[in-house]
């Protein structure tokens, strides 16, 4: 157990709101146990914060999942290899840019394209889809979630107009990444993937889950570490869900409590970014995309896939894929929004870096 005196949560939370200052045992004490009062001081700072550089103003991105195949066999993942119940699509170039048209008929101005580690979805099909669709749409953002690539195949995606990747390095602790991924993968490459990206001029996203098997307050400081070192455009962080279909179908999920207060700590060490409320929160808890909004997210991701696939896409159990989290829900999103007093934005949403403050590197 971890003691502490009156009122130093409330100073602590002052600091990172003033200076993004947050000690290793802060960290800790932040993610303990804290009282209703000062985890809620915790979520107004973040969203004062998201408030300051954004306005009431929430992004909005249409997401695509293109393909459930993957080569890959993470131990946590339902698209994973290794699992024999999943049931197979792969979307053709021609359903994707459908989808687009759909996504720009209902306002989106940013698509991401996500997809398993699909081999017959190679570098070529990938690098003209790109380019069909900048092609189609000048003015539109596109995002690609494809998993690690080389770097000659990431400067191939960016030179045919992708805009932005999302990779997340799930864990910076080397003993973690072994519990979570089979010995043919490895934290290195997963690291030079996300250097290269940056390097390239992409706009980086990372994250990891929150609340997977075998990770520790410890292991989330490293994960904090990584991203003060890789500092990305964007985070994206949700809590683990278990899916059935995997190795860890016995494990629990992860902890809203734990997802929440991180969004609000990286909202305030990073004011700028780009941080979703994602779809695993809102599986997890039915209010869990208002919740996160709440504790400073300033990105939503309505599914724009095609119909009758979405839910094939199955990354854990009881994915949700109707409502708020379609694209043809979103007035229903925007109804939600306007409840806790944020407008959707129809904007690209770019990441625009602000004048620093007056951080202090640990």
């Amino acid at each position: 157990m971890i003691f502490r005196e009156d009122g130093k949560i409330r100073d602590i939370i002052r600091r990172l709101s003033a200076c993004g200052e947050l000690k290793r045992q802060d960290f800790f004490l932040l993610m303990g146990d804290i009282s209703p009062e000062e985890e809620q001081t915790l979520f107004q700072a973040a969203r004062a914060c998201s408030a300051e550089r954004f306005g009431r103003k929430i992004y909005l991105r249409g997401l695509i999942e293109i393909s459930n195949i993957c080569k890959n066999n993470c131990y946590y993942c339902g698209i994973r290899r290794g699992n024999k119940e999943a049931e197979r699509y792969r979307m053709s170039r021609e359903e994707i840019l459908a989808c687009c048209c759909n996504g720009y008929r209902l306002g989106f101005r940013t698509f991401v394209l996500q997809g398993g580690e699909d081999p017959l979805q190679d570098d070529p099909w990938v690098e003209d889809t790109v380019a069909a669709i900048r092609e189609r749409y000048p003015g539109c953002a596109v995002t690609l979630s494809l998993g690690e690539k080389s770097r000659e195949s990431y400067k191939r995606f960016r030179r045919a107009g992708a805009d932005r990747y999302l990779l997340r390095h799930e864990t910076a602790d080397p003993r973690h990444y072994r519990q979570l991924h089979p010995p043919e993968m490895s934290l290195e490459n997963r690291m030079r993937c996300l250097r290269d990206l940056k390097e390239l001029g992409y706009q980086t996203g990372t994250g990891m889950m929150i609340g997977s098997p075998g990770q520790t307050l410890e292991t989330l400081w490293e994960d904090l570490e990584f991203i003060r070192r890789l500092r990305p455009e964007m985070i994206g962080i949700g809590p683990y869900l278990v899916h059935h279909g995997t190795p860890f179908a016995d494990q629990k999920n992860g902890s809203l409590t734990w997802t929440l207060r991180l969004l609000s700590v990286l909202r305030l060490l990073y004011p700028d970014v780009l941080l979703p409320a994602t779809t695993a929160l809102s599986t997890l808890h039915p209010e869990g995309r208002k919740l996160g909004i709440l504790a400073g997210a300033n990105v939503v991701m309505p599914n724009l896939g095609m119909p009758g696939q979405r839910e094939k896409y199955e990354l854990y159990d009881h994915k949700l894929c109707a409502g708020q989290e379609a694209a043809e829900g979103r007035k229903e999103l925007e109804n939600m929004m306007g409840q806790i007093g944020y407008t959707l934005s129809e904007s690209r949403g770019d990441f625009q870096e602000h004048s620093p403050r007056c951080r202090k590197e640990e």
